[in-house]
């Protein structure tokens, strides 16, 4: 297969915590030899696009802003998009906050004046976030969560508390399940990573370490599948994944025989 774009995942596919992932240099020259498009598409809303190119610099590769897309991303443009004169209360990170203000989206402290709810990683979570976000979906007509992780690996491959799990917390004292959930799998993503890519799905592939979410992606876009074993999935999960990825590999230096198109 003539591959031309590349869907890369970041938190345990290039990096875990602050650290490279063995192999991802390695991996992603190999895709940049080929001529290979490379977006980077990460669950992980707390960054601007800025801001994981420059920590993507730190790390020791020249990625400009245009190449990242986060769920922050994704669910800023898609509240510009559908709910820009509308009050949003926010339970995440401060983060996510400034790339709301960046877009001028009309951010309420009162949860009782809320008309959208969006919720999303924050490790400052805390029970007046709980009691808060209870009180603001009561009234609120559109609650929304960033992205579906429940976890994300950690530096030393322990799985933290993710987006998905604060949402789940706060939709289950409100007793109310999400109108949206943003990030990867989400349509919504899938459509913004295809048009900045430009080109045609079964020209592309997606690598990352979350069948639920990176192969979810690929399957829906009609693109080639790779599940890296670096990050949250490892080898004794293979036989009971709901989502069967086209590829395995051991991390993104394996990342020829995706190209090759071997199994």
């Amino acid at each position: 297969m003539d591959y031309r774009g590349a869907l890369v995942d970041l938190d345990g596919t290039v990096y875990r915590g602050g650290h490279l992932v063995p192999g991802a240099i390695d991996g992603l020259a190999t895709l940049r030899e080929r001529g290979i498009d490379v977006l980077f598409v990460t669950n992980n809303p707390t960054r601007s696009p800025a801001s994981y190119a420059s920590r993507l610099g730190d790390l020791g590769l020249d990625v400009s802003p245009e190449r990242v897309l986060s769920a922050g991303a994704v669910t800023t443009s898609y509240l510009a998009e559908h709910h820009a004169d509308e009050r949003v209360f926010l339970i995440g990170s401060d983060g996510l906050r400034e790339q709301l203000r960046e877009r001028d989206l009309r951010l309420t402290d009162d949860p009782e004046r809320a008309d959208v709810v969006v919720t999303s990683h924050h490790y400052g979570f805390d029970y007046d976030d709980l009691a808060e976000g209870l009180w603001a979906l009561r009234s609120a007509e559109t609650f929304i969560g960033t992205d579906p992780d429940l976890t994300y690996p950690d530096a030393d491959g322990r799985d933290l508390p993710g987006s998905g799990a604060i949402t789940r917390a706060v939709g289950s004292v409100a007793r109310r399940e999400p109108d949206h959930v943003l990030g990867k799998p989400s349509r919504e993503t899938l459509d913004l990573a295809l048009d900045r890519l430009d080109h045609p799905p079964e020209r592309c592939f997606v690598v990352g370490d979350r069948p639920d979410t990176d192969v979810a992606l690929g399957r829906r876009g009609g693109m080639t599948t790779a599940l890296v074993l670096s990050g949250s999935t490892r080898r004794e999960h293979l036989p009971t994944l709901s989502h069967r990825p086209d590829h395995v590999i051991d991390d993104l230096s394996e990342v020829e025989t995706v190209l090759k198109g071997d199994v």
